[in-house]
């Protein structure tokens, strides 16, 4: 089994199928309305997230993967974000634009951390112009190796035969989540990856492990396919081609939220094809992959970092490179045991002396230090298309190493206020001039009790000077 993380680097992933943005509006929900007998949502956050095959995509990206993807959007604000959340994370966007349509945006109301109901906004059946996405596709195929078709059902992949058999023809290798019961029409695909509920739709209802075996293998020799990846849920993930059948348990410890799991299963498997991993190693990925997204609320996706720890059976770990979703869990247990929880933030380009002694003052004034670091969009935003010289990837990384430090978290914002006023630490530190009152996010946690406290920055130390002397200008 794999012994260290793959560097997904060179792989060159294509991906196509139906876009949607998620949104979620979370709140607490305390009474129930007089109008009707449904609880009244206090809305005091709102959040929007990429899903569909953008999450495909996306889950390629985090985990450092060169990813394209196609698709079809509105002529409207929805389409408009779901490009610019997808580019601010390195995805390249290829849609076609369709002025007719309404871009797929499902809204899911949230009260403690539950959701209520779902609202889907689309206009289906989905018309638009098949022969300019089908070109993009065709244009696209040279700069990969790999495709996944993220079929939802909505109607971009209704011409999925044609396209599949023009990757084989391009010599691609081709991935599918399939949707529906009609599986002759990814004949030909290298790897298709449905869940159990989803297979059994299309082969009955399999008795036992012999059943499965037979009916999946049926299946697969039938319509061409390759190999077939089935997903469990709690009893993980089985694998059935010519010459295998080998099945391995789940890894989630806790499954908070289903949500977009065969997203980022097809994804890392799609990765593992891409750099020519054997398929075994690819499933066992996946697997651990799939185990750290049930554990987080809604769309998700899984960083290289939290897969590492999966495989070295860490994925508890206290310290280190954390989500936001994994870090609001850390606080809320070191809370609950009394610790008190620091918390800055900064782009930490080039690391130097002045950041150490800064990060060590700080974690001095209580017992966690977390550190939030800005994205590599949001540090441009700040100082220019010159920065960063690090990426956050690098940046995070050797924070997280340092002994004052306990977690590191990657924000997308320029400010990190979201971030503060969800965390709310005992501590803001910042260093520098300013006033508790300029610090981002310092209302929330003075309304909450807590406390910002300015520290002084070591005198003649700071990236611009590094930089500078580099360049000879000092």
């Amino acid at each position: 089994m794999l012994a260290i993380t793959p560097n997904f680097d060179k792989a060159r992933i294509l991906v196509i199928g139906d876009l949607m943005l998620d949104r979620y509006w979370s709140g607490q929900a305390a009474r129930i309305s007089p109008e009707a007998p449904v609880p009244v949502v206090n809305v005091h956050s709102i959040e929007e997230r990429i899903g569909g095959a953008g999450n495909v995509a996306l889950n390629i990206a985090k985990l450092g993967g060169k990813v394209t993807l196609l698709g079809v959007v509105g002529a409207d604000a929805e389409g408009q974000q779901l490009a610019h959340l997808l580019e601010s994370e390195q995805v390249i966007c290829d849609f076609v634009l369709e002025p007719s349509l309404r871009t797929i945006c499902k809204l899911r109301i949230m009260a403690q951390h539950q959701q209520l109901i779902r609202v889907d906004f689309e206009s289906l059946p989905m018309l638009f112009e098949k022969a300019e996405l089908q070109e993009k596709f065709i244009k696209q195929l040279s700069e990969h190796d790999v495709v996944v078709f993220s079929d939802y059902g909505k109607g971009t992949l209704n011409d999925v035969v044609e396209y599949i058999k023009i990757a084989k023809q391009a010599g691609l290798r081709v991935l599918v989540d399939p949707k529906g019961r009609d599986y002759q029409r990814y004949a030909h695909a290298d790897v298709i990856t449905p869940n159990l509920a989803e297979l059994q739709a299309v082969v009955g209802h399999c008795e036992n492990e012999q059943d499965l075996q037979e009916k999946g293998l049926a299946l697969i020799q039938q319509q061409h396919i390759n190999t077939l990846l089935l997903t469990r849920g709690e009893a993980g993930m089985t694998l059935i081609d010519a010459e295998h059948h080998h099945s391995i348990p789940a890894q989630a410890k806790d499954v908070f939220d289903v949500t977009g799991a065969g997203d980022t299963v097809i994804a890392v498997m799609s990765l593992g094809m891409a750099i020519n991993m054997p398929l075994m190693d690819a499933m066992y990925l996946a697997n651990l992959a799939g185990g750290i997204v049930v554990g987080k609320l809604g769309t998700s996706t899984v960083s290289l970092q939290e897969l590492t720890r999966a495989m070295h059976g860490d994925r508890d770990a206290i310290y280190g490179i954390v989500g936001q979703q994994e870090l609001m869990k850390m606080v809320a247990q070191a809370k609950a045991q009394g610790e008190r929880i620091i918390m800055t933030n900064g782009c930490f380009d080039l690391l130097h002396a002045g950041h150490v002694t800064y990060l060590e003052q700080a974690k001095s004034l209580g017992d966690r230090l977390i550190v939030a670091v800005n994205s590599d969009a949001s540090v441009k935003q700040l100082k220019g298309n010159s920065r960063p010289i690090n990426g956050v990837q690098q940046r995070m990384t050797v924070l997280a190493a340092l002994a004052c430090v306990d977690w590191v978290v990657e924000f997308t914002e320029v400010t990190p206020e979201r971030l503060y006023c969800e965390v709310l630490p005992d501590v803001i530190v910042k260093g520098g001039d300013y006033s508790p009152e300029q610090v981002a996010g310092a209302d929330c946690v003075l309304k909450a009790g807590g406390q910002v406290k300015i520290l002084s920055f070591v005198e003649g130390l700071s990236t611009t000077s590094m930089i500078n002397k580099a360049k000879g200008e000092e």
